[in-house]
């Protein structure tokens, strides 16, 4: 019964969010599933390390797929490079067992993150014109922008 009531809260969670945090909790679990493939690769689980690396590229590949290239401009042809990238690398962690590459996509990964975050508690939380992050970075600042 517990793990149902937690399977209905995150549900609630995914359900009530706005574009931009959905986006953000992608990015969250993208990068929680590269750190699981990480932990598989170091305690010797094949299984999991295919697992977790496996469900990591079928969201990049859904962030891949989403981009709106022609509102998108500039922003999204770096990204559809970036996301491509990402894609012709992760296989390798598999591969050859590398946990080196799931550490790469993560840095990749966890600045775009960020700045997702940052673009939902911005939308969420301080008053308009005030950053959400404590060291002045916005969205615009860092490559990633929100269409209308």
């Amino acid at each position: 019964m517990r793990k149902e009531a937690t399977d209905t809260y995150q549900l609630q969670q995914i359900v009530t969010a706005s574009p931009a945090r959905r986006v953000a909790m992608l990015f969250d679990k993208a990068i929680g599933c590269l750190n699981d493939a990480i932990r598989a690769i170091e305690s010797g689980d094949v299984e999991a390390r295919w697992r977790a690396n496996k469900r990591a590229m079928e969201i990049v590949d859904c962030l891949w797929s989403t981009l709106d290239m022609e509102k998108g401009g500039e922003i999204a042809a770096n990204l559809d490079k970036l996301y491509r990238f990402l894609l012709v690398r992760m296989p390798d962690i598999d591969l050859h067992n590398n946990a080196q590459t799931a550490r790469e996509a993560i840095g990749i990964l966890d600045p775009l993150r960020r700045s997702w975050h940052a673009v939902a508690d911005r939308a969420n939380g301080p008053a308009a014109g005030e950053s959400a992050r404590s060291d002045g970075q916005t969205p615009e600042t860092t490559g990633i922008a929100l269409s209308a």
